[in-house]
């Protein structure tokens, strides 16, 4: 058949039943699957409602390719909204309320929500609350308006909006009002809901068996969480309970809850906001929750959102309108495949695979949304090119190509970053030291290893340090470590130095694996004199061969350099020395010598950023001068390929290759240049060669994708 473009796809595929639905849905029987409304981040573009779908509750893909399906601007004061709740109404209509909140610009206050209509979920009409304007004289002074919800109220026969506010001097309270018949604004002054000592936020609540279970974050300091209120009314009576319900430690918000089709079980969800994760847990009481991550599954990473039941209906009539190939495919299953670069396009698969992968026989193993049948099934033949494939809904059926390639880079599969790497002479291999990369805010607690005798296949030999059990000064932030091989007598130790909590720190060990043993005390805590800024982060240790000297340095902002005591643990503070490279210094040293010359690296811009670049000097001794060469970009970004963000590397001469490797981080590979600053912290470490020019200086280095695979 021929090809299908775009919508079009979709469009195709509805099955052939009614689109309309023109009363509430009474039995649980008549749903089909689920609807999940959320926005992604804080970032321009980010504060937008998007849609995803599951059939079964813990599998979700995101229609529209994870972009909006309502324009903020369009509906909010400043382009910008949060926290959508979409509500099934008793009159067969959807009501959805959402924050009117653009962060880039408002920062954490604003003053009003919106309220929305929808016959179809598809279409909205929209009313925007401003409360001081609507109440001026009881609230003219609120700060913040936050997360509103919608529940019908049986008794009173009206919906009932409920969310939080800020007035000056106070704190958040959380109040409800009731909207008016045409669900354009509120009939009534707001009323406190829930009262409790200290600020409350995100409030949800569910009706099961006569009760109503109130669900909210308790925003006290030192005792923030997902807290539980119960009530006999909608309205009035919420009795606190004891403790909290989520499971985690982690900082969490804007809880969710809704009962799986068909099941007494529940599902309470809430934003892990600090770790860039959603949680999912399960109960059938709504008092004891168990954590289901393992089976949850979704292709985009939401931000406080909301889950709605659904008919077959209303779901095909959202997958015609936003439904693409990207939405419907999620994936390999594959170990081979590198799951994090899978390109998923409407008419192309792309599947890059570890090196060594038998492209001859080779089962995508694809991985579709619930409905979706696709064929041919089992082992293909990819040495060719392309293998088209067909996906069929009911009688309707279109078809996309999948080709699957062998790729190098990135080396490691997984999101890690600032990637360190020392040739051991006692095992005659390649150890990889990087930054445990994929936590919102580089909020990583462990450091990892990997081997390797031939710089493209890695093992991971597993965990090395972990802040929160092997170190006692600093239990965050763990980045940008190095290491290093030093012989002493007949044996060897290695060191290794990283960064916890803006400190440096240095741990030792028989093993380049490890275990690695902490000091006990961090080594650079403080910064020199005359620095007045920027951080103590990314440690490079070197040892200079013509003096058998080890220095170490280190620096965010400014570039500063030591020699090591002979325990290695300590310095010399006298040689303490703060370099000068030129302005576009900003982090990640790295120094290495070849042929008479100190070569120190470094990184420009900000890691979060695709113009992410490394530049180089040189210079006659380990703490410089230095000579800067009128082009001394060592590695950038390649659009063409799709490359972003290429920075904070290390080198590593082959005796056996007589060859230099840049081992570097760039964003991952498609995705992360749609991320915005979320990419920096979704990076992945890559290997290419590092070429010199007769005089000593560096050629520049193109990224590749194949890496050092031919």
């Amino acid at each position: 058949m021929t090809r299908i473009f775009r919508n079009h796809f979709l469009v195709l595929m509805v099955l052939s039943i009614g689109l309309s639905q023109c009363g509430p849905v009474k039995n649980q029987q008549e749903y089909a699957g689920y609807l999940f409304a959320y926005f992604t981040g804080n970032g321009p573009g980010e504060e937008q409602v998007r849609y995803a779908l599951s059939t079964d509750g813990f599998n979700y893909y995101a229609l529209n390719s994870n972009d909006e399906v309502l324009d903020s601007r369009d509906i909010s004061t400043r382009g910008g909204v949060r926290d959508p709740h979409i509500l099934r109404g008793e009159d067969g209509w959807f009501y959805m309320v959402i924050t009117d909140l653009y962060v880039p610009e408002m920062g954490w206050e604003n003053t009003a929500m919106i309220m929305l209509k929808s016959k179809d979920l598809i279409e909205w009409s929209h009313s925007i609350i401003d409360i001081p304007t609507v109440f001026p004289e009881t609230f003219g002074d609120v700060r913040r308006v936050w997360a509103p919800q919608t529940i019908y109220d049986p008794q009173a026969k009206k919906y009932m909006l409920y969310w939080s506010m800020l007035q000056p001097g106070g704190r958040d309270i959380i109040y409800y009002a009731y909207a008016n018949e045409d669900f354009t604004g509120l009939e009534s002054v707001p009323k406190q809901l829930l009262f409790k000592e200290g600020a409350c936020i995100d409030g949800d609540i569910v009706n099961k068996d006569g009760k109503y279970y109130f669900f909210f974050k308790n925003e006290d300091d030192g005792a923030k969480g997902i807290m539980l209120a119960i009530s006999d009314k909608i309205n009035e009576g919420y009795e606190v309970q004891e403790g909290f319900v989520d499971q985690t430690d982690q900082a969490v918000e804007g809880s969710g809850t809704f009962k799986l089709i068909n099941s007494d079980k529940y599902i309470l969800m809430y934003d892990m906001y600090t770790s860039g994760k959603y949680q999912f847990c399960e109960t059938t009481d709504l008092k004891n929750f168990t954590v289901i991550d393992a089976d949850i599954n979704m292709n985009f990473h939401p931000r406080h959102g909301s889950v709605v039941a659904i008919t077959r209906q209303e779901m095909n009539r959202l997958l015609s309108k936003w439904g693409k190939v990207d939405g419907l495919t999620h994936g390999s299953e594959n170990p081979a495949v590198k799951k994090n670069n899978v390109n998923i396009q409407e008419t192309l698969i792309t599947l890059p695979v570890l090196p060594g992968t038998d492209l001859s026989s080779f089962d995508p193993q694809l991985k579709v949304f619930g409905e979706v049948k696709i064929s041919p099934a089992g082992a293909q033949n990819f040495t060719n090119g392309p293998v088209t494939y067909t996906y069929q809904i009911g009688n309707q059926k279109a078809t996309v190509d999948v080709q699957v390639q062998v790729e190098g880079n990135p080396v490691l599969n997984g999101y890690y970053a600032d990637p360190e790497i020392i040739y051991s002479e006692r095992e005659n291999k390649y150890y990889l030291y990087p930054t445990s990369d994929g936590f919102l805010w580089w909020g990583g607690k462990y450091f990892e290893v990997f081997e390797s005798s031939d710089l493209i296949n890695w093992t991971n030999k597993g965990t090395i340090i972990d802040l929160t059990k092997d170190v006692t000064w600093a239990d965050r932030n763990a980045w940008a470590p190095c290491a290093i091989e030093k012989k002493v007598g007949d044996s060897y130790k290695y060191y290794y130095y990283f960064t916890a909590a803006q400190k440096i720190g240095v741990a030792v060990a028989d093993d380049p694996w490890g275990p690695f043993v902490d000091s006990g005390a961090p080594l650079i805590d403080f910064r020199p004199s005359g620095v007045n800024g920027g951080q103590e982060i990314d440690p490079d240790v070197f040892e200079d061969p013509q003096t058998g000297k080890t220095y170490l340095y280190w620096g965010n902002g400014y570039m500063a350099g030591v020699e090591l005591n002979e325990d290695m643990i300590s310095i010399k503070k006298n040689t303490l020395k703060v370099l000068e490279p030129d302005r576009t210094f900003r982090e990640g040293t790295e120094v290495f010598f070849k042929d008479g010359k100190y070569y120190f690296m470094w990184s420009e811009d900000d890691t979060r950023s695709p113009n992410y670049k490394v530049r180089y000097a040189m210079s006659d001794s380990p703490l410089g001068d230095f000579e800067i060469p009128r082009w001394n970009v060592v590695i950038e970004k390649e659009p063409l390929k799709g490359i972003y963000g290429t920075g904070h590397n290390s080198a590593v001469y082959s005796k056996a290759n007589d060859q230099w490797y840049i081992v570097y981080h760039r964003f991952t590979r498609p995705k992360g240049i749609k991320m915005g600053g979320a990419a920096g912290y979704h990076r992945e470490v890559c290997i290419d060669e590092l070429n010199f020019n007769e005089d000593g200086t560096i050629r520049r280095t193109t990224p590749t994708i194949n890496g050092l695979v031919d």
